[in-house]
């Protein structure tokens, strides 16, 4: 389990995974409860067009396993294109 020193390390290492598995995408990563096992992550990314939302959020949660085995408890994910998130 992570404490809450732990937290910048996991949000660094969260948004570098999701970044390496979808360049180009913009990552934004809150801890929801201070305790670096329950965070909020946005992805804005094209590659998410023409993809349903459940395929968007199985390629984040993918990146994500190894983490969520042993550093995360929960994550709440949104997925965005460019142009939805102008919106």
């Amino acid at each position: 389990m992570c404490n809450k020193s732990n937290t910048p390390e996991i949000i660094e290492k969260t948004i570098k995974t999701i970044t390496d598995g979808i360049p180009g995408a913009n990552v934004n990563v809150s801890d929801l409860r201070g305790d670096s096992n329950h965070l909020q992550i946005q992805v804005v990314s094209d590659a998410f067009i023409g993809m349903r939302l459940i395929k968007q959020h199985q390629l984040v949660m993918d990146l994500l396993k190894e983490s969520l085995k042993s550093e995360l408890h929960a994550v709440i994910i949104k997925t965005l294109t460019f142009e939805q998130a102008q919106k």
